[in-house]
């Protein structure tokens, strides 16, 4: 499926109106110009909206869905890309701890807001990214309107480490039930990722379980930022990015793909049978 890209410069209310700047990829089909697409919030790392997550959202665009990429940091400067170096690394983890949670959580109902403004979007919103966009999009998970959320190697989650003063409050959400009962969220970390360990994923993984989050929980033998198709440091595995983006495919197509109706609480106790 053919794509396009385009942008919009939207205010923010916590910034002053200093506008974020959303990029919005789109399927284009010829000659049916009023086709509606479910709509995916993607997140980017620390870098913004770098080639690796441009490449990423296009593939998502190109199988049916209008995707939208916000800049992570309008409140500190343009919407370009940081470079993937040392002192882009460093600009782009200050302005993690710099940038107010509730900030974070604004460019993500702006970025929702613009997909179900869109003449091209059927309402029907998912989520994903990837590093600090993991985290962005599990904490997208909590506006009702997104109905599944994939995280691939959200970081900072299991630390309480995101945002100003250390305020980020996305295990106790869980913990009182915010995702209780709500969307599907899946969470995808490599084993041998040193941003987030086996204790902090224990973590993750159990505050969902024991707050009865309907969840799906991989653990792939991959480290750190291995969909990065680019300075990656040697992690990133093409083809398990590829099982990965199907599974990923499967869980929107199942979500947002489709219309099922209403969620029944008539849920019955599972047969044991071989």
């Amino acid at each position: 499926m053919l794509i396009t890209k385009t942008f919009h410069d939207v205010p923010s209310k916590l910034d002053g109106g200093r506008p974020i700047r959303i990029f919005v990829i789109s399927p284009n089909i010829p000659n049916y110009p009023q086709a509606k697409f479910p709509g995916v919030v993607v997140f980017s790392e620390i870098y913004q909206v770098t080639g690796p997550v441009e490449r990423f959202a296009g593939q998502i665009a190109s199988q049916g869905y209008v995707v939208a990429c916000p800049s992570v940091y309008h409140e500190f400067e343009g919407p370009d890309p940081i470079p993937y170096d040392v002192e882009g690394t460093d600009r782009g983890n200050n302005y993690k701890v710099e940038k107010e949670v509730a900030a974070y959580d604004e460019d993500a109902t702006l970025s929702v807001d613009l997909l179900t403004s869109l003449k091209n979007c059927n309402g029907r919103i998912a989520a994903t990214g990837m590093c600090l966009g993991g985290h962005l999009a599990f904490r997208a998970a909590f506006d009702p309107r997104v109905l599944s959320s994939v995280c691939f190697f959200a970081t900072d989650i299991h630390s309480v480490s995101l945002g100003k003063g250390k305020q980020d409050d996305t295990l106790v959400r869980v913990r009182r039930g915010d995702l209780t009962g709500k969307g599907e969220l899946v969470m995808i970390f490599g084993k041998q990722d040193t941003h987030v360990p086996r204790v902090g994923r224990d973590l993750i993984r159990s505050s969902l379980e024991d707050a009865n989050v309907t969840v799906s929980f991989l653990e792939v033998q991959a480290q750190h930022a291995f969909i990065r198709d680019e300075h990656s440091k040697g992690r990133w595995d093409a083809a398990l990015t590829r099982s990965l983006f199907s599974y990923m495919l499967e869980v929107f197509e199942r979500t947002v793909g489709r219309d099922l109706g209403p969620k029944s609480s008539d849920s019955k106790e599972l047969e044991h049978v071989c």
